[in-house]
């Protein structure tokens, strides 16, 4: 399976399929929106912005944000990474080339560029491999460098199942109901020192945690835990 989705044609293909049912999952979904108001203002103003969610709830994000953004994600030369940008570029998602994992200060680079054009970018800051709802560094390093404020979304559904995968990804079904949830927006000073960026990678981290966990709330749902951290690594954060 892992060699098939490798070729041109059948990666094609699933991207069309995977569109498809998020398109399908969506319509016949009954959605409610909470604080979302700022968002969409903000996003169909044009004004650029960096909108960020955990990587497990990205399977409906593609049809919550406003269509007027010009919006560009971070592609990943991994083979799932591919397919992921194959599928979000039929919802009109632009990409760029790179990694975060791997050439960080380019993308990084790359992510400030688009945005000192004038559209957005979308990260899964916990992503490509985790550690799951743990915010990496690099969101905030990319708020600093370009003065964009980082805008957390986060979806949840009454009927679906959590997927064994690291980053317990989400799969929700059709004929549902579900509550798509905006967090405060975060800005981080661009003389903001190593202590403020720390504090900013915290608060972003609580944001995501706590409107993810809201939502799973709003849906009957028992919230996804964060992955543990070692005990050295809590204590230096």
């Amino acid at each position: 399976m892992k060699q098939l989705l490798k070729r041109e044609p059948v990666q094609r293909a699933a991207s069309w399929l995977i569109a498809l049912y998020i398109r399908v999952v969506f319509r016949l979904t009954r959605w409610t929106r909470v604080n979302d108001g700022e968002f969409q203002a903000h996003g169909s103003s044009g004004t650029p912005l960096i909108v960020c969610f955990w990587h497990g709830r990205m399977l409906m994000m593609p049809n919550y944000w406003p269509h007027a953004m010009r919006l560009y994600l971070l592609g990943s030369p991994h083979r799932d990474g591919q397919l992921i940008l194959r599928t979000l570029r039929r919802f009109g998602v632009h990409s760029i080339s790179g990694s975060s994992s791997r050439h960080g200060a380019r993308a990084l680079r790359q992510m400030a560029r688009v945005i000192a054009e004038g559209s957005s970018v979308c990260i899964a800051p916990d992503g490509p491999r985790g550690p799951r709802m743990r915010v990496q560094e690099g969101i905030i390093a990319l708020a600093r460098l370009s003065g964009a404020p980082i805008f957390p979304l986060a979806y949840s559904v009454e009927k679906g199942r959590i997927l064994g995968s690291w980053d317990r990804f989400l799969l929700a079904w059709p004929f549902n109901k579900g509550v798509f949830i905006a967090g405060e927006p975060l800005r981080v000073a661009r003389d903001a020192d190593e202590s403020a960026i720390a504090a900013a990678r915290l608060e972003l981290e609580a944001r995501l945690n706590a409107i993810t966990a809201e939502a799973d709330r709003r849906c009957s749902r028992r919230p996804v835990e964060p992955a543990s951290l070692p005990s050295a690594v809590e204590q230096t954060a």
